[in-house]
């Protein structure tokens, strides 16, 4: 993509409403605009990273087992009423009615529909187990909306639901969840822990939050710093498998958000030298919660004996617009964002320092059409701003890679690679710099 030819609506000073890193590098970046409180826009550039993240999740729900569908953003008020949650679940939900009167809400959330739509399909126990999922934009009425993304009205959320026909499958279903996790954070660059955490509105007695450790965070942590060097199961991992060891070793060590923290537990079971007191984002949790909604709404299915009995079920959530600004939060400095390759909007910045100049011009196109044609994203700056100006887009948006091509270079037959993340550059042929490159 030419820069000439992009939309990015670049800021230079801070909107005065913007609270913490990531709100106003969103801002400043062009990669959102406020629409209304709690309410953005997504632009060009942050829409990519969104786009990436999404695809992470996918990959890791798809490779995990779990089956991707669409349920609609509206919902009956009678489903709510058949689980008792209409009345229970507070002013965060947004009530409203149709032309011909209905009630419906903007949901925030989809246990009622899914259990709905497996109560009409499925009866018998072969069926099982069934996990299915969507990624969907969601509307929670929250009273103070701020933070940008991170605490949003509208937002948007994978949501899992996982059907078993007792408690012990449902458990095997939360284990492979709580790994597909522990993979998706990781291949976006995080090091999110899985703390024991409160069940909410959602109901059940077994949660985990996965949270990535940052002082802006909205929830106090406590966790052991063993925690945070384990390995995390790479792409071979056997989802068929027994996963309990990978999750045994994850939650034997201490780990809990401020609302389930044992203060003397953990000082009985964590050293002092070992104790990690900080605050923390939470980017996803999964619950298991049994047959809280199966019961209520009558979601039953025909076991081995041709009994009938409620499933077991379990929801997992990941909130994919909110993980843009929780990556940012983990990945900045002071120039900008420094985005992790896996969700960068561009992967190559690719900088004219001298545009108009024949020999300049000449190599930026010859290195443009060969990035593109080996399948590198690549954002071009053919703009007439001044170096320094293009230097510091271009950290302020955070491509991991910027590829400077200036005449006194090119005098010797080189270009300047730089890395973003920690700045070390060196000078490479412009064939060398596309090899660089190569898939």
């Amino acid at each position: 993509m030419r820069l000439s030819r992009f939309f990015l609506p670049i800021l230079k000073e801070t909107p005065s409403e913007a609270e913490i890193v990531s709100h106003r590098l969103m801002l400043r970046a062009g990669m959102m605009r406020q629409e209304a409180a709690g309410i953005y826009a997504w632009l060009p550039l942050g829409f990519r990273v969104l786009k990436k993240i999404e695809q992470i999740v996918r990959e890791e729900q798809d490779r995990a087992g779990a089956i991707e569908l669409l349920m609609p953003t509206l919902q009956l008020a009678d489903l709510w009423r058949e689980s008792g949650r209409y009345d229970a679940y507070g002013p965060e939900m947004l009530r409203i009615s149709d032309r011909h009167k209905r009630e419906l809400l903007y949901g925030p959330t989809n246990e009622e529909m899914i259990t709905e739509i497996f109560r009409s399909s499925v009866r018998s126990y072969k069926s099982l187990p069934l996990n299915l999922y969507h990624i969907q934009w969601k509307f929670r009425d929250e009273q103070r909306p701020r933070f940008g993304v991170m605490r949003g009205r509208e937002f948007l959320m994978k949501d899992a639901y996982s059907f078993d026909v007792d408690e012990a499958a449902a458990r095997l279903s939360y284990n492979k969840m709580f790994v597909a996790y522990l993979r998706t954070f990781a291949r976006m660059g995080l090091k999110a822990i899985p703390m024991r955490a409160e069940t909410g509105p959602i109901g059940g007695d077994l949660s985990h939050e996965f949270i990535v450790l940052a002082e802006t965070g909205e929830s106090g942590v406590f966790c052991d710093r063993g925690v945070l060097d384990l390995p995390v199961p790479d792409e071979s991992v056997d989802y068929d498998g027994d996963l309990t060891p990978i999750v045994k070793q994850w939650t034997s060590a201490y780990a809990a958000t401020e609302d389930v923290h044992d203060t003397a537990r953990y000082e009985r079971e964590v050293p002092a030298e070992r104790r990690v007191e900080t605050r923390g984002i939470e980017v996803g949790q999964i619950f298991y919660f049994g047959t809280k909604y199966s019961e209520s709404m009558r979601a039953m299915v025909a076991g081995a004996d041709g009994t009938e009995r409620p499933i077991h079920g379990g929801s997992y959530g990941i909130g994919v617009s909110r993980l843009v600004g929780a990556i940012i939060e983990a990945c900045h400095d002071d120039a900008g964002i420094v985005w992790p390759e896996a969700v960068a909007p561009y992967r190559v910045a690719l900088l004219n320092l001298k545009q108009g100049a024949s020999e300049t011009d000449a190599a930026c196109e010859s290195l443009y059409r060969d990035l593109t044609a080996k399948g590198v994203e690549v954002l071009y700056d053919d703009t007439e701003q001044r170096p320094g100006a293009k230097f510091a887009t271009a950290d302020l948006i955070g491509i991991p890679w910027q590829l400077m091509v200036g005449p006194k270079g090119l005098a010797e037959g080189k270009v300047e690679l730089k890395r973003r993340a920690d700045g070390s550059r060196e000078f490479l042929s412009p064939q060398d710099a596309v090899a660089r490159f190569a898939p």
